[in-house]
């Protein structure tokens, strides 16, 4: 529990806030607001007075309406497919660690690496690295990277390979960028298998092992999630076996449920009305 009281009036302009959202045209008088809400006619004024100073809203000048400003769009232009995926995915993550008990990451492309976006490091019995997040995994020797590079679209992957090709990750990974054998053998294989891998590929850290997959988004990869294990104590064929399906249901969890958020955070068609709060919110902000 949070030791600062909850400030009821930023909780009720937010409120405020969804239910011009769903209002047809991103519009609505404070009556309708009032009736949306459950707040009082006089508090949605207030509050709508405070959107209106600040440049959230605007007053209509033909009738008592008020409108969503641009202004909004500044509040969600921070929050990325990657924040989006990483915000959905640590449940799911914390689901497949019961299964595997290895570690996991969730790792999403950053240049010429896959950067660590979420981990269960820190909370498997078997991890042997805690300080993960913000990790950088070489795209062409690990497992994470190997999956992403694999499955992502023509064009993008292209795009990558001139970023390596350019030493931009380093002389090794240049080298191999420039192998055209190499990057053929490597897509073929990641397509065909549905997953990438690595047992001990990587210089940095050869005791390692890892299996990954990727985590598609309309008809893209967004991330993707691996299982990393000591090579000494689980052989490659040992790895696929025990890992890859639970990586493989954890994935397509994550995949729904960004769906599933991406869909619930659209407005409803003009016809729909705003759905009602519920009345443990309302009592909530109404104290």
């Amino acid at each position: 529990m949070s030791k600062y009281p909850n400030v009821r009036g930023l909780s009720r302009g937010l409120l405020v806030l969804r239910a011009m959202n769903v209002m047809e045209r991103g519009r609505a008088t404070p009556a309708q607001l009032s009736e949306a809400t459950g707040l009082h006619r006089t508090t949605v004024r207030r509050l709508l007075e405070t959107l209106l100073e600040d440049g959230f809203v605007r007053r209509s000048t033909s009738d008592d309406t008020f409108r969503l400003a641009l202004a909004v769009r500044s509040l969600s232009e921070g929050f990325t497919d990657d924040e989006r995926v990483a915000t959905v995915a640590p449940p799911i993550m914390g689901q497949l660690m019961q299964r595997v008990v290895w570690p996991s990451d969730l790792t999403t492309p950053d240049g010429d690496a896959m950067i660590i976006r979420e981990t269960t490091h820190r909370f498997s019995p078997l991890s042997f690295h805690r300080a993960m997040v913000g990790r950088r995994l070489p795209m062409l020797f690990t497992a994470a990277g190997r999956a992403y590079f694999g499955m992502c679209p023509d064009t993008e992957r292209e795009d990558i390979l001139d970023l390596l090709r350019t030493r931009a990750g380093g002389e090794l990974q240049q080298r191999f960028a420039s192998d055209d054998a190499f990057i053929r053998n490597l897509v073929r294989q990641t397509r065909d298998n549905g997953f990438g891998s690595n047992h001990g590929d990587w210089h940095d850290q050869r005791k390692i092992g890892a299996v990954a997959v990727a985590i598609p988004s309309e008809g893209r990869v967004l991330a993707s999630l691996n299982v990393i294990y000591l090579d000494q104590t689980v052989s490659p064929a040992d790895a696929v076996r025990r890992f890859v399906p639970p990586l493989q249901d954890a994935a397509t969890q994550i995949a729904a449920a960004i769906s599933t958020k991406a869909s619930t955070s659209l407005s409803p068609s003009p016809d729909t009305p705003p759905p009602a709060p519920s009345t443990e919110r309302l009592a909530s902000i109404k104290r």
